[in-house]
C-alpha cells in the first residue's frame, strides 16, 4: 500500500536577528540538556550508590560500563537519523511524514535493542576477552545481564524523544526523564541496599533499576506522543505506506551516525579497558570522572540538538545564510554553558569526589583527575555541537571519519601510552583531552567549508 505526498505547508520560517537565533536555538536545547542530563542522573545515582555500598561495586560498575555504552550510543547515533529527516521534512511543509519518520524509528530501534540485549547475555565472556581480571569479568558479567533488560525501551525512547525535539517539542522528553529520576532513586536504594524485603544486590541492583526505569520512561513518552494536540498534523496515526523508501533514508542518514558515534564510544570503552587493567581503584576513578563528564556533554547534546535541527530547518527551506548562523551561534553558545560549568566542578573538585565514594584510596586519585576533567569538558562539548551542525545539514560521512582519525589514530594510541608508561587515570584524561581537542578542530573546518557551498535536503 503507498499514500499520496503529504501537501507541502508553509515552511518553518527564519530568524531575523543575531537575538533572535540564540533564543529560538536555547527554547530547543534547554528542554533537551534537562531530559539527557536526566537520563545521566539515572545513572549517575546508581554509580554513587554503589560506592557507598562497598569496597567492589563501583569497580564492577565501571568493568561492565563500556560494553554497555557502547551499544547505548550505537542506538542513538542511529536514532538521530529520526530528528534529522524529521526536522527536514518539518522545515520543507511536510509535516505529516514526520510521524511515519518516528514509528519506523521506534521499530528499528526496537529490534537494535534486542539484538543487543542478546549480546549482553554472554558479557563475563566479553569482558574475560578484553583483559579483564576473573573478578571483574564476573561482578561486571553480572551487571550487564540487568543493563540488557533496559536496551530496547532506551532505543525507543530516544527515537521518540529525536521526534519531538524535531518538531520543536522537546519539554515531553525532559519531563518525562526528569520524572523517571523520581522512580529511579528509591528502587536503586531498595534494590542496591536491600530494603523491604529485597535482597542487597549491589552494583546489578543499581543496573536493574535504571532497566525498570527505562521500560517505564518508554511507556510514558509514547503515551504522550499519542496524545499530542497535532498528532494528525504530523502523521502520528496515519498508516505507514511504502516504509522502504524512508528505511533506507534513516540507515543512510543514521548509519554514519551511529557509526561514528559508535566509534568515538568504542574508543571510550578501549580507555576504560586500559583503566581496568590498572586495577579496581583506578577503573573506579576513571568511571567516576567519565560519568561526570558525561553530565556536563548532556549539556552540550542539548546545544547540538537544537543547532542541528535548526540547521535542518534553515537546509529545509533552502536558507543557506540561516544554516551557517545556526551552526556558528551554537557552536558559540555551548562554549559559555560548558566554560562555567566547568569552572564549577574545578572549584567543587573535593565535594565532588566525597559524593562519589566514601573509599579514601578511590578518592584521592579522583581529586586530582576532576580538575583535568574540567577543562577536557569544554573541549568535549564543542566538537559535540560542531558534529550536531555538520549533522543538521545530513553530511555524515566525512565527519564519521573525522571521528575517527580523532579517536582511533590520536586518542586511543595516546591513552594506551598513558597506561604502558604509567601516567595512571590522570595521563588517560589527557589522551581524551588531546582528541576531542582535534576533533573539534576538524569538525569546524569541515562545517565551514561545507556551508560555503549551496546545500540541499536528503
Amino acid at each position: 500500500m503507498t499514500i499520496a505526498p503529504a501537501r507541502a505547508l508553509p515552511a518553518r520560517p527564519p530568524a531575523n536577528t543575531l537575538a533572535e537565533h540564540v533564543a529560538r536555538t536555547l527554547a530547543l536545547a534547554v528542554p533537551v540538556m534537562l531530559a539527557r542530563c536526566g537520563l545521566v542522573i539515572m545513572i549517575s545515582v546508581g554509580i554513587i550508590m554503589a560506592g557507598h555500598a562497598g569496597p567492589y561495586e563501583q569497580a564492577y560498575i565501571g568493568a561492565a560500563m563500556p560494553t554497555h555504552m557502547v551499544m547505548i550510543v550505537v542506538g542513538i547515533g542511529l536514532m538521530l537519523g529520526v530528528s534529522v529527516l524529521s526536522a527536514q521534512a518539518d522545515g520543507a511543509g511536510r509535516p505529516a511524514d514526520c510521524g511515519r519518520i518516528w514509528r519506523l524509528g521506534m521499530i528499528v530501534g526496537g529490534l537494535l535493542g534486542v539484538a543487543f540485549a542478546l549480546i549482553m547475555l554472554w558479557g563475563q565472556s566479553l569482558l574475560a576477552l578484553f583483559g579483564l581480571s576473573p573478578h571483574l569479568a564476573a561482578g561486571g558479567g553480572r551487571v550487564l545481564w540487568m543493563y540488557a533488560i533496559g536496551l530496547p525501551p532506551i532505543a525507543m525512547f530516544v527515537a521518540t524523544s529525536s521526534f519531538l525535539e524535531s518538531i520543536g517539542r522537546p519539554a515531553q522528553g525532559m519531563y518525562v526523564s526528569l520524572l523517571a529520576n523520581v522512580l529511579n532513586l528509591p528502587l536503586c536504594w531498595i534494590f542496591v541496599f536491600g530494603k523491604f524485603g529485597a535482597p542487597a544486590m549491589g552494583a546489578e541492583g543499581a543496573a536493574l533499576a535504571l532497566s525498570v526505569t527505562r521500560w517505564c520512561m518508554l511507556a510514558a513518552i509514547v503515551g504522550l506522543v499519542a496524545r499530542l494536540p497535532q498528532a494528525d498534523r504530523y502523521g502520528v496515526h496515519a498508516p505507514l505506506g511504502d516504509y522502504w523508501p524512508t528505511v533506507k533514508k534513516l540507515f543512510r542518514v543514521g548509519g554514519p551516525l551511529a557509526l561514528a558515534t559508535g566509534l568515538e564510544a568504542v574508543a571510550f570503552a578501549a580507555t576504560q579497558t586500559f583503566a581496568s587493567w590498572m586495577g579496581p581503584e583506578p577503573v573506579a576513578v576513571f568511571m567516576d570522572a567519565l560519568n561526570l563528564n558525561a553530565l556536563v556533554f548532556m549539556l552540550a547534546i542539548g546545544v547540538a540538538t537544537g543547532t542541528s535541527v535548526r540547521v535542518a530547518n534553515a537546509v529545509g527551506r533552502g536558507d543557506q545564510p540561516g544554516i551557517r548562523l545556526a551552526g556558528w551561534v551554537g557552536t558559540g553558545l555551548v562554549l559559555l554553558i560548558t566554560g562555567a560549568v566547568s569552572i564549577g566542578i574545578a572549584l567543587g573538585a573535593e565535594d565532588i569526589a566525597a559524593l562519589y565514594t566514601s573509599n579514601p584510596a578511590v578518592r584521592a586519585i579522583l581529586l586530582p583527575v576532576l580538575i583535568i576533567v574540567a577543562w577536557v569538558s569544554v573541549l568535549d562539548g564543542l566538537q559535540c555541537v560542531l558534529m550536531g551542525a555538520t549533522r543538521g545539514t545530513a553530511d555524515t560521512v566525512v565527519p564519521t571519519v573525522l571521528q575517527g582519525i580523532s579517536f582511533w589514530v590520536i586518542m586511543v594510541p595516546l591513552t594506551f601510552g598513558a597506561y604502558t608508561f604509567g601516567h595512571g587515570v590522570a595521563g588517560l584524561f589527557y589522551g581524551i583531552g588531546i582528541a576531542v581537542a582535534a576533533a573539534s578542530l576538524f569538525l569546524a573546518v569541515r562545517f565551514h567549508l561545507l556551508t560555503r557551498r549551496h546545500i540541499l535536503p536528503v
